[in-house]
């Protein structure tokens, strides 16, 4: 097996595309590729699982125990295990790197591929090299691939340099070509699935990279043993409980989820049915929903045009169908959202208003404390701390003083600063992104609030 860490000595240097193409490229040689994500990230593995063709699964330190990471690697491993760092290589929360790329390429024994934006770089590419290198002897950085070169006379520069004064192999050299680039927004790069042409993109980069990258020398430094780290126990299905059928909202203006979690959710007793919240009429026929994050207001002439999905919606959570909604999903729940100067009529149970910020509300980890009204049963007792994430540059505005909340946020900001998790009938909405590790069981808790919600309806019908 191969397994490796592309990292990056600074945000921006371009190691995502790198690591799409480097996905799309040795897919299409025959390999099969499992992509990874380190950190809190929905866009990201939306274009890895893209390029791989398998799903990409995200590895957090800061939010998942070490032993969670090491058993969603070791679960998920394949002939090729790409993750994919975020920021720098050494950069994160902990001022001992405890939660940096760095330490989960020690967890994981990753190799390091250094992904470096050589703009304007000659000679001074050494030291940095070296640095990086010198920082911590215990990572090893088993290459470099260079980027956005100017030339070809460039890159024979960089390459008698590094290869002068360093023992570190340069992997690829990739020209400037804004064909490569992504657009982005402020979440970071668009969604693939908001692009149409999103696969011709993974496509032309893939082909670039092939010609860009030693494909055969970058396995070559990333070989592995066969099984090198202890498997951990999987997720047990909960075959002999009743199932239930959860509609999830997939489409351009929705697509915010972890692969881990739904998962999870079919794990717990769970049926996942689909629906596009911009063409499809009419809802399936499900118990619950679930409709993640994602840019609404990118589609909102679409929502708002599709009059009668948002009016079953509204009907479904009005007649007490369990609902959980994040971010993106809640603001579609909203009476409206204000974005470029007007106001698009949304689905309507929520009462209130989402205004678009031109800079971020609430963005990074959260930390939530549950409180005695969250309408989930707890299967276990409650945990002391919810540690989760927030992105979003909106706020939910007008709702009524008398409005009920399932969190308390020490920290992050939440709906209003000091709460998340607005409760009305049996819907649960919020500004937090939950993810289903450590005691924050909180797809079986839905499973198990859909399937006692469900079993009380029949019980009614025969009375």
């Amino acid at each position: 097996m191969n397994r490796m860490l592309i990292s990056a000595a600074h945000k921006s240097s371009g190691k995502t595309m790198v690591s799409i193409g480097l996905c799309a490229a040795l897919s299409a040689r025959g390999h099969a590729v499992q992509p990874f994500k380190k950190g809190p990230d929905y866009i990201d593995p939306m274009w890895l699982s893209l390029a791989a063709g398998h799903p990409c699964r995200n590895l957090d330190l800061y939010l998942m125990e070490r032993s969670e990471v090491v058993d969603t690697f070791v679960r998920h491993a394949s002939e090729v295990n790409l993750v994919e760092g975020n920021k720098g290589l050494y950069d994160g929360l902990s001022l001992d790197g405890s939660n940096s790329n760095a330490a989960l390429a020690k967890l994981l024994d990753l190799p390091v591929f250094l992904v470096i934006d050589a703009r304007g770089m000659t000679r001074g590419i050494a030291p940095l090299i070296l640095g990086y290198q010198a920082f911590d002897r215990d990572i090893r950085i088993a290459g470099v691939i260079l980027n956005k070169l100017g030339g070809s006379r460039h890159e024979s520069k960089l390459r008698q340099v590094i290869e002068h004064y360093t023992d570190v192999p340069v992997v690829g050299a990739i020209q400037y070509d804004e064909r490569l680039s992504i657009v982005e927004r402020h979440l970071g790069l668009m969604p693939s699935n908001e692009s149409i042409a999103a696969s011709a993109k993974v496509k032309l980069i893939g082909d670039a990279i092939a010609e860009q990258v030693d494909l055969d020398k970058l396995l070559a430094l990333s070989r592995a043993e066969e099984s090198p780290l202890p498997a951990q126990a999987c997720i047990d299905p909960q075959s002999a409980a009743r199932k239930v059928r959860i509609g999830i909202a997939r489409d351009r203006a929705f697509g915010f989820y972890y692969a881990d979690d739904l998962d999870a959710l079919e794990a717990a007793g769970a049926t996942l049915l689909t629906f596009d919240t911009l063409n499809d009429a009419h809802l399936p026929e499900v118990d619950a929903l679930y409709i993640g994050g994602g840019f609404p207001e990118a589609c909102a002439v679409e929502l708002e045009a599709n009059e009668s999905l948002r009016g079953e919606i509204k009907q479904a959570i009005a007649a007490g169908m369990p609902v959980y909604a994040e971010c993106g999903g809640m603001m579609y729940l909203s009476r409206s959202i204000s974005y470029e100067g007007r106001a698009y009529e949304m689905v309507g149970a929520i009462p209130g208003d989402v205004a678009m910020h031109a800079k971020p509300v609430g963005r990074g980890y959260v930390h939530l404390r549950e409180n005695a009204e969250h309408p989930w049963p707890r299967l276990t007792a409650p945990a002391k701390q919810i540690r989760a994430h927030e992105f979003h540059y909106s706020s939910l505005e007008n709702l009524p003083p008398s409005s009920r909340f399932a969190y308390h946020v020490e920290r992050g900001h939440g709906i209003t600063g000091q709460c998340d998790g607005l409760i009305l009938k049996n819907l649960l909405a919020s500004y937090t992104h939950l993810r289903s590790i450590g005691d924050c069981s909180w797809t079986t808790r839905f499973v198990t609030f859909i399937r006692e919600h469900v079993e009380h309806k029949q019980k009614l019908k025969l009375l």
